[in-house]
């Protein structure tokens, strides 16, 4: 199952899930780069985006307006469609319209993994190797490993400090996996000092024990954060 959490009312940039790329709505577009893979779902806070989801083809649901992350958006929308424990849910963001699909089904495997072990929390996210001038921008979120490619830590700061001069930078890329009972765990955690510093929602699950299972994909992707971002998108398709 994969849900895309779209929120009209952007504060640093208002309506851009709408935004047209090539012909498309920034969300429509996002949705069908996945849509062979499982049944898609926008879960959006607004009926504008309903309605446009619906006029493409795109099934979609309304969720509040005071979700405070994408996961609470996602919970509530799985939770409407009852879907059962077992089931795992990909949150793919909607401003993510060149998402690999490759990268989606990589995260897929890695979630089955984690089930077919029996693991009491399953949440997982992706990653790529970025080089150090990409790691200086604050809105390329880096992360941190352990030996077994679990999530450290996230920041939009440059981590680690290149002190050595031989840091290796990994960015994260903005898609999360989950069960749903692991979904439900998450969205019952209590919001984290750091969560709310860096505004990360995985920070979450760190900040209570909770294990991020990390895959490193190779991803030419990029999300639209700024207006600049969006410039660059459209002129793909020119």
């Amino acid at each position: 199952m994969i849900i895309i959490p779209a929120r009209l009312a952007s504060t640093r940039f208002p309506q851009k899930v709408l935004a047209d790329i090539g012909g498309l709505p920034m969300v429509v577009r996002t949705a069908k780069r996945v849509a062979h893979l499982d049944r898609v779902v926008v879960a959006a806070d607004d009926e504008l985006i309903i309605s446009t989801c619906k006029a493409h083809g795109i099934e979609a649901m309304l969720t509040s307006t005071t979700h405070k992350s994408g996961t609470d958006r996602i919970h509530e929308c799985a939770t409407i469609l009852k879907l059962d424990e077992n089931e795992l849910i990909i949150n793919v963001q909607a401003d993510e319209p060149f998402i690999e699909p490759e990268v989606v089904e990589s995260l897929i495997k890695k979630l089955q993994e984690l089930q077919a072990k029996n693991e009491p929390f399953i949440m997982g996210s992706c990653f790529n190797a970025i080089n150090s001038e990409s790691a200086q921008d604050p809105n390329l979120v880096k992360v941190v490993l352990d030996d077994a490619n679990n999530a450290i830590y996230f920041s939009r700061s440059l981590i680690p400090y290149n002190r050595s001069g031989s840091a290796t930078y990994f960015g994260h890329i903005g898609i999360y996996g989950f069960s749903k009972k692991s979904l439900n765990e998450f969205c019952n955690l209590s919001d984290a000092p750091i969560e709310d510093i860096e505004k990360l929602e995985q920070l979450r699950a760190i900040y209570h024990q909770k294990k991020i299972s990390m895959v490193k994909v190779a991803s030419t992707g990029f999300g639209i954060d700024t207006p600049e971002d969006l410039r660059r998108a459209v002129e793909i398709f020119l």
